[in-house]
């Protein structure tokens, strides 16, 4: 495979306008640390149903505030504690103006709560406004009542830690934690090893509080470099907080003290953990087991102790496993029944001469239309999500697509994918995102320089909106009306949007072709008009950068996600969002919409993934396995499996139905940039930063895996023969591949910038 299949010149100027921060290879930037959101998923407002009369107000969403309410959605983790966003507070304050403490308010001091409480009623929200004001009353109580922490600045998380009277009774007693570890059974050894990382963090921790630096030092040394080899980074960033001032307001901190660290052990690794006590001292014996209560998670299963293999393939993430009750509410992962639409008749350039084969092409679309008219048993309701009805042009889009696919190539091990690689030359700027449309007839780029660029992949060039005058002299009865509507004197190859002020990290076509979304490092979602080529509307809901935006595959809704360390459901119909997904314990890398458009799927850096329900808001699927930054997401067609590509070099496919994973494929040597599946779902393709594109044989892996035999309770091995699963690898000359798409007929089209060598 070539990287010069198709070069694109981009003769920009050398001025960049608003580069706020440098960006890593991995997509991370410097990023400064904001509060830990709880976890929990908020429903910012219900989800508007879409009005056919233009006339019909629809009232608008209550603001971010109103978050703090408590949600109505079940979230099955253990939810950590929380405290008001700072942006939060200063977002309320900028719009309401100064808020003045209420008179009979719980908490006068509390200047967020007091601006909270103003907003409600200012809108007339009076229930939600006595129910918060309930909750106010009971914390108040409960904070009365506590005993108060010698050191309010450092916060009340650390209270949890014990005064000790002797240092170095916590040496000691981890070492002795560590030796019963080694001296167990092997068929034990291995889960009772996932409490020492959490025991040895929070006894560190603990002698940082109590102010015996040099003890906590010689702990450190003496026992951080023993950890597993995926925490040492994490260990790096704890060895920095040496004093108690230290504490207060590290991101590191947060994550540990806001959650239980998760450990999933079976019934009899439990009970030998209990039976620990007869090889410790009593004070030691107490000292263990107050870390033990006050900071991990027990998540005790019955059946058979886990493997060393097996416990790796879960383990790696900031707050531990994933716990089993999270992942047992049961989800729709089935595909809605698609519209009927009346196909368009074949093309008859295609193979004129060969009357014979025509029938033939008929009955395979007919067979096409029947397979797709099907109700899956999986599929959610129709009208669970509420969508507009199609417009015309939706329905000739659609019948397009289903002639498209009575083309499409049927791929496998005999019949590997062709690839188009398309490489931007002479690049005065760093190319932070790309994008294909839906049909593969553009191509969008987001720039370092805050612009975005977009160009055409097909032979007619892109053209604007005739102005109004010229409109109204359209005969709008002509087949070719839409045709008319352009303006031929402005067409170009590619054009420039012009509006961010920070680096661009994510852009997104509409399946219409109509609008592109685009998210920056100013913390806007900008709506951009493909037809007049002006940014339609600036969504201001993030307050960090943006790293990810995705438009639904349905079109009407779309995705972002941040380093706010939440994401957020929004319609083009509204300039508030419909859903905020709280739970993260660090940024959000990346976002993806299920193909059924109900639910999203969201990776972070704290080596975490999500699947999170659009009408509830609640998290449905809570998978950890990766040991880095989750940084691309990809659901295959049937919507059932997710693949997810991350700073660690591997690819880990996950089943949806139970939350398991299936699979560990590994190949490439630096991090992943991009997955995409064909569009019948034989093939995974994968890309990387190191110039290298792979292809996978996803059919075998499924066909494989005894899918009928897993359950909640039972944990599939996982495969890591990738040597067998992979079909082929294709390097380009010197050009990172960034992303990834299949055609409607299954042609896999690559895209990079150049580097220079």
């Amino acid at each position: 495979m070539n990287d010069d299949g198709q070069n694109f010149n981009m003769p920009f100027g050398t001025d960049q306008v608003g580069v706020g921060g440098q960006m890593n290879p991995g997509g991370d930037m410097n990023r400064p640390p904001v509060p830990v959101p709880s976890e929990a998923s908020v429903p910012d407002a219900s989800i508007p149903r879409p009005v056919s009369d233009a006339l019909t107000p629809t009232p608008p969403p209550p603001p971010a505030p109103v978050a703090a309410v408590p949600p109505p959605a079940v979230v099955s983790a253990p939810p950590p504690t929380y405290t008001a966003h700072n942006h939060v507070k200063d977002h309320v304050q900028r719009s309401d103006g100064e808020v003045k403490p209420e008179q009979n308010s719980p908490l006068p001091t509390d200047p967020t709560m007091q601006a909270i409480l103003a907003y409600l009623r200012k809108h007339n929200l009076g229930d939600t406004e006595n129910k918060l004001k309930e909750e106010l009353k009971k914390r108040e109580v409960a904070t009365a009542n506590a005993p108060q922490s010698s050191d309010p600045e450092v916060g009340n998380v650390l209270a949890t830690y014990r005064s000790d009277g002797d240092p170095s009774s916590y040496e000691s007693a981890y070492s002795d934690l560590q030796r019963f570890v080694e001296d167990s059974l092997d068929m034990y050894k291995h889960e009772l090893a996932l409490i020492l990382y959490p025991v040895f963090v929070h006894m560190y921790l603990e002698l940082v509080y109590n102010q015996h630096e040099r003890e906590a030092k010689q702990f450190m040394d003496k026992f951080g470099p023993i950890q597993e080899s995926y925490y040492q980074d994490d260990i790096k960033k704890l060895s920095f907080v040496t004093k108690r001032e230290h504490m207060k307001g590290n991101e590191l901190m947060d994550n540990f003290n806001t959650s239980q660290f998760t450990v999933r052990m079976s019934r009899d690794t439990y009970t030998q953990l209990r039976q620990q006590k007869k090889h410790l001292s009593e004070k030691q014996h107490t000292l263990l087991w107050n870390v033990i209560q006050e900071h991990l998670y027990l998540d005790v299963y019955e059946g058979l102790p886990r493997s060393k293999s097996q416990i790796d393939s879960t383990a790696g993430a900031i707050t531990g496993e994933a716990n089993r009750q999270a992942n047992r509410a049961k989800i729709c992962y089935g595909l809605l029944r698609e519209p009927d639409v009346i196909p368009l008749p074949q093309e008859e350039e295609e193979e004129p001469e060969m009357d014979g084969d025509r029938p033939k092409k008929k009955k395979k679309k007919e067979n096409i239309i029947q397979k797709k008219s099907k109700t899956d048993p999986n599929a959610p309701n129709a009208t669970r999500m509420p969508f507009p009805e199609l417009r015309d042009s939706d329905k000739i889009e659609k019948a397009r697509a289903l002639r498209e696919s009575t083309k499409r190539a049927n791929l496998g091990p005999d019949n590997i994918p062709s690839i188009c690689m398309y490489t931007l030359m002479n690049v005065s700027c760093q190319v932070m995102s790309l994008g294909i449309a839906e049909d593969s007839s553009m191509l969008a780029a987001g720039l370092s320089d805050s612009k975005v660029r977009v160009w055409s992949l097909l032979n007619h060039k892109l053209r604007k909106l005739k102005s109004a005058e010229a409109l109204k002299d359209i005969n709008r009865e002509a087949d070719d009306v839409l045709h008319r509507m352009m303006d031929d004197s402005t067409a170009e190859s590619s054009k420039e949007l012009i509006g961010h002020s920070g680096p661009v990290y994510a852009v997104s076509f509409s399946p219409d072709k109509t609008m592109l979304l685009s998210g920056s490092e100013d913390g806007v979602v900008r709506l951009w008009s493909l037809q007049t080529w002006t940014c339609l509307v600036c969504y201001k809901g993030h307050v960090f950068p943006v790293w990810d935006v995705q438009f639904s595959p349905l079109g009407y809704y779309f995705a972002s996600c941040g380093h706010d360390r939440t994401a957020r459901l929004w319609t083009t119909e509204q300039a508030q969002p419909l859903r905020i997904f709280q739970g993260h314990f660090s940024d959000v890398d990346c976002i993806a919409f299920h193909p059924n458009s109900n639910y999203i799927g969201t990776g972070s850096s704290d080596r975490s993934l999500r699947l999170w329900d659009c009408v509830t808001g609640s998290c449905v699927r809570f998978m950890t396995g990766h040991k880095s930054a989750v940084l691309c997401l990809s659901f295959s067609p049937d919507g059932r499996f997710l693949a997810s590509g991350s700073n660690d070099l591997r690819v880990l496919i996950w089943d949806l139905a139970f939350g398991h994973l299936l699979a560990e494929l590994t190949h490439h040597s630096s991090i992943i940039s991009g997955l995409a599946f064909s569009r019948e779902g034989t093939i995974l393709t994968s890309s990387s930063i190191d110039s290298t594109i792979a292809l996978w044989d996803f059919a075998k892996l499924t066909n494989e895996s005894a899918l009928e035999e897993v359950n909640v309770t039972h944990n599939p091995d996982v495969r890591r023969d990738s040597e067998n699963l992979l079909l082929g690898s294709y390097r380009t000359k010197t050009t990172p591949v960034l992303h990834l798409h299949f055609t409607r007929r299954n042609l896999l089209l690559a895209t990079g910038p150049l580097e220079a060598t």
